[in-house]
Parts: structure tokens; C-alpha cells; sequence
């Protein structure tokens, strides 16, 4: 019967070893793959997209996030107008610019 009581580790100092730091080194390696995995790719996008709106000029050729592609013609804090087809202009948020394609020509 004692057998059976170490086996599961309810007798002794069996289940005590190997405590503290030990039981915490799992969770840090597991934070740390997801911080340069998950984590700071994200950020880095971020940054790049937030910059790449800081950028954005009259004549620029943007897409949107909607696949919306037009010339930039006004830009306000929040607002860009978008030229889509020669003498159509919309308006989209700032924040819904996926990306530039180049100059205007």
C-alpha cells in the first residue's frame, strides 16, 4: 500500500521538490514566444501603418481597407477624399487606408 501512496506522490517531500522558480519557468518561456512571435510583429505593423498615415499627401494613390482605389485630392485629421473615377470624389476615414500605391501619374 505505501507503493501506491508514493506513486502518486502523497507521501514524503516527493511532491515538494523542484518548487518555486522552477514552476514558473514554463509560463516565462511561454510569454516569451508569444512576445516575439504574436506580440511585437503586431506592434511593428502598427507603427509602420500609423506612420504611413502620418505620410499621406494630395496625390497620392491609396487602396483602402474596403479595396477602395483612388487618388488622394483632401485630407483632414480624420477624413481623406478619394477620387475614384474622374470628377467622383468619397470620403473615408483616415484609419481605413491599407496602403499606398505610389505616385499619381
Amino acid at each position: 500500500m505505501n507503493f501506491l501512496a508514493y506513486a502518486m506522490g502523497g507521501a514524503g517531500g516527493a511532491g515538494g521538490e523542484g518548487g518555486g522558480f522552477g514552476a514558473f519557468v514554463p509560463l516565462i518561456l511561454m510569454f516569451a514566444i508569444f512576445y516575439f512571435l504574436l506580440i511585437r510583429p503586431q506592434q511593428k505593423k502598427a507603427k509602420l501603418h500609423k506612420q504611413l498615415l502620418s505620410d499621406l499627401k494630395k496625390g497620392d494613390r491609396v487602396v483602402s481597407t474596403g479595396g477602395l482605389h483612388g487618388v488622394i485630392t483632401g485630407l483632414t485629421d480624420e477624413v481623406v477624399t478619394v477620387e475614384i473615377a474622374p470628377k467622383i470624389r468619397v470620403k473615408i476615414s483616415r484609419g481605413s487606408v491599407a496602403g499606398t500605391l505610389g505616385k499619381s501619374g
